[in-house]
């Protein structure tokens, strides 16, 4: 191996013309870590967040990245999960753990699953970090029951289209919010019933869902709370309002939570178990290899494609 890397870093905040290649000492795991090569790594939202404005990891320069798909290379002192040689996919820890846009990236060994045979990396490094979403909103968080209806909004999306799949793996009665030209692809998904956010005001239509994802936040949050029954549980991914939310929902006698995604080995290893089935995967809007991760950020900030991007690394 080489004692260097190369990697995606910024020295500033911006647009996409903030990120460059550059060529980084290659970290060493610690102890209860694994390195990895990184074969494919996710592109997110909270991404070119960070790029373009200060949020959780202070300033500049950084490597953002938390999506991996790749192959254990070394393992620190205690670490007994993985061996060297092992292909793995996990998310780093969130939101202090960044760093896998990279060719190697060093992380807790319980951050990391074996990957399914059955995906390829590509695939495997577009899922972990919006499938935990989801996975913590759905089911550790609002605990959705087989048989309850659950509204998700923009459905296409990372998150959620990872969620649809994730909710109907738990038997659930889909609700899900799209542009029309990307219902059909929903249904492909299992949603079992699509509104059109672009003629028709959700709130108007739906009613008496027990669970309300809510990955867009704004007025939705308000608005997605008159869908609810009473009892019912409104999870936002957007990590703000909680207090004057949780009061409006406890108000109407419904729960709100606001929430950040976790690394989590057991959710992982339930991610995996539903890739491996076949009742989950990740739709695949765009690769591009690691030193155009600049056009992954402009295409992903355009807002209009359908599930994941993703960096190829190796």
């Amino acid at each position: 191996m080489s004692e260097t890397m190369r990697a995606i870093s910024q020295d500033e905040f911006g647009g996409p013309e903030v990120l460059r290649e550059v060529e980084l000492p290659r970290p060493e795991p610690g102890p209860s870590q694994v390195l990895v090569q990184v074969h494919a790594a996710g592109v997110n939202p909270t991404d070119w967040k960070h790029r373009a404005q200060q949020r959780f990891l202070g300033t500049p320069p950084y490597v953002l990245g938390w999506d991996v798909s790749g192959v254990v290379v070394a393992v620190g002192t205690g670490v007994t999960l993985h061996k060297p040689g092992d292909e793995v996919f996990g998310m780093l820890p969130y939101p202090h753990g960044a760093g896998s846009h990279a060719e190697y990236v060093t992380g807790p060994a319980r951050a990391f699953v074996p990957k399914p045979s059955e995906v390829d990396h590509v695939q495997a490094g577009a899922i972990p970090l919006v499938a935990l979403t989801a996975w913590q909103a759905l089911v550790d968080t609002a605990h959705l029951q087989a048989g309850q209806r659950v509204l998700i909004h923009a459905a296409a999306g990372g998150v959620g289209h990872a969620a649809v799949q994730i909710a109907k793996a738990r038997g659930a009665y889909v609700i899900g919010t799209a542009s029309a030209g990307k219902h059909e692809f929903l249904r492909g998904l299992g949603a079992d019933e699509l509104i059109d956010y672009r003629e028709t005001d959700f709130a108007d239509v739906v009613s008496e869902v027990d669970v309300v994802l809510d990955t867009i936040g704004g007025d939705y949050r308000g608005r997605s709370l008159r869908t609810l029954r009473r009892g019912g549980v409104l999870v936002s991914i957007l990590p703000y309002g909680q207090e004057e939310l949780a009061a409006e929902a406890e108000q109407l006698g419904m729960r709100a939570e606001t929430m950040l995604v976790e690394a989590d080995q057991a959710g992982m290893r339930a991610i995996a178990a539903l890739v491996k089935s076949g009742q989950l995967r990740a739709e695949i809007a765009a690769t591009f290899p690691l030193a155009e991760a600049a056009k992954a950020h402009e295409l992903g900030e355009t807002g209009r494609t359908t599930g994941k991007i993703v960096l190829t690394v190796r």
